[in-house]
């Protein structure tokens, strides 16, 4: 285990001493996108789990099933080395089935943070990166003919507080003037026309640029089948309890599990949240942090949402939502309620019971908030919880895990990972197959996973 330990938070002035690893809860609540299962939900390709493999892959969300996804392409005609995929529930049943549905940049919002920390160069990469994603989970969807509601729309960013808007309104003229290009793709409307352009009631100002929704679920059990169909061995309800410390005489890493160890020459963390659990020096490194999600269904005919949303009343105080085709809208965050008490989402894992006090948020939420929805009984059908994955420096760890030849990891995406997982799978599937340095992938520098990095004690975790 990391013997580092962070030093006193930003949020919480009494620190945070290094984070115990915690195991997966053994239920968990039930999202709305998990309500239609795929006939791989609870697969095993073998009745026995194999004895080894050259490839492991230990997670079956999108960073998994993509990484399995990309490396089944990247080989072609050639013969597919053996492939194995454990997932400790069932597939897809952690974050990637619990969020907001959202392929949301985060653009303009994200840049003042990231370039007091790595400078506006950096943060403008990260935002572009994020942007590319957008077209490139529609040409992914459209080449496989995956059925899983995609629809591209804009992102509607509302900021219903007068100083909170006037911060960002600032922060956005800065952007422009430092030449980032990733700008470029966000429109500002200003307090005279935020309300009408947005239909959020109080609404100062508003920010718009290109984004995406879907049914993330239907998204990765496509995946999925289509890596199973050509001969990886999926096997679900297998938790990983643990990895071994070096390598076996032939170059093997032994992965322990209740069901038995697989030896493999390969091995990779897909497994975001729940990775300090089984890669120690992860574990103050990415922290679980959990949130909240919810369906509202409207009985009545309401105004249609062509946008996603956010509302942005203030630091920690933000919801985010996607309007669906069949009338309902998915929200999320509550962040008043969750973030007040520090121990009910940081280092937190437990997806089986809901934050209690964000519960009552989500009542009445549609007719608060938006005009035109008053009268329309619109009301909460669905709730549930999710654990992401956020990073103690801000930024994704991708590459080969440090000191650790032939394991890699694609994890801590900071409740972003829809605008960051398709193209860094992509590019760690050319580091697992063809041994290519992160440097020779063109991912952003920030993003790879260093000593440097573990051993750094600074925590920017804010739940923002």
């Amino acid at each position: 285990m990391s013997s580092s330990t962070p030093p006193a938070s930003p949020l919480w002035p009494d620190g945070a001493g290094a984070l115990p690893p915690n195991p997966l809860p053994s239920d968990h609540t039930l999202p709305f996108w998990r309500t239609e299962l795929h006939e791989l939900d609870t697969h095993r390709s073998t009745p026995d789990l194999p004895a080894t493999c050259d490839i492991l892959i230990i997670g079956s969300g999108f960073s998994g099933a993509a990484t399995a996804y990309h490396l089944v392409e990247s080989y072609g005609d050639e013969s597919l080395p053996s492939i194995v995929m454990v997932e400790a529930r069932e597939a897809c049943s952690g974050a990637t089935a619990r969020n907001g549905g959202h392929v949301k940049p985060i653009v303009y919002f994200a840049f003042p943070r990231q370039a007091a920390i790595y400078g506006s160069k950096i943060a403008n990469e990260i935002a572009e990166f994020q942007l590319q994603h957008v077209l490139a989970v529609k040409d992914l969807v459209e080449k496989e003919k995956i059925d899983c509601d995609f629809q591209l729309t804009r992102a509607c960013d509302v900021f219903i507080d007068q100083e909170y808007a006037d911060k960002f309104t600032a922060a956005f003229e800065e952007i422009k003037a430092s030449g980032a290009t990733c700008i470029r793709q966000v429109q500002y409307t200003g307090p005279r026309d935020a309300e009408q352009i947005s239909g959020v009631k109080g609404a100062k100002c508003c920010f718009t640029f290109p984004a995406a929704h879907l049914w993330p679920y239907k998204l990765v059990m496509h995946l999925l089948s289509l890596v199973v169909a050509k001969g990886v061995n999926l096997q679900t309800q297998t938790p990983v309890t643990s990895v071994a410390e070096t390598q076996d005489a032939a170059g093997l890493w032994a992965v322990n599990t209740p069901r038995g160890t697989i030896m493999a020459k390969k091995v990779v963390f897909a497994t975001n949240a729940y990775t300090g659990y089984i890669a120690p020096q992860y574990t103050d490194r990415i922290v679980p942090c959990r949130g909240i999600c919810s369906r509202i269904v409207c009985p009545g005919r309401a105004p249609h949402l062509p946008n996603s949303y956010s509302l942005r009343a203030g630091p920690s105080n933000s919801d985010y939502f996607v309007s669906r085709a069949d009338g309902s809208i998915v929200v999320g965050g509550a962040k008043p309620y969750v973030s007040v008490r520090k121990e009910l989402w940081y280092n937190v894992v437990d997806d089986s019971k809901i934050v209690e006090p964000a519960r009552q948020h989500f009542d009445g939420y549609m007719q608060r908030n938006f005009r035109g929805w008053e009268e329309t009984g619109a009301h909460v059908d669905k709730i549930w919880s999710g654990v992401q994955g956020y990073t103690t420096d801000l930024a994704s760890h991708i590459g080969e895990v440090p000191g650790k030849q032939g394991q890699f990891i694609i994890a801590g995406f900071n409740g972003h990972g829809m605008p960051e997982i398709l193209l860094t799978s992509k590019a760690l599937a050319t580091m697992v197959k063809d041994g290519k340095t992160y440097e020779e992938t063109g991912l952003p520098m920030v993003f790879k996973t260093t000593q440097e990095r573990l051993d750094d004690a600074r925590n920017h975790i804010a739940l923002g």
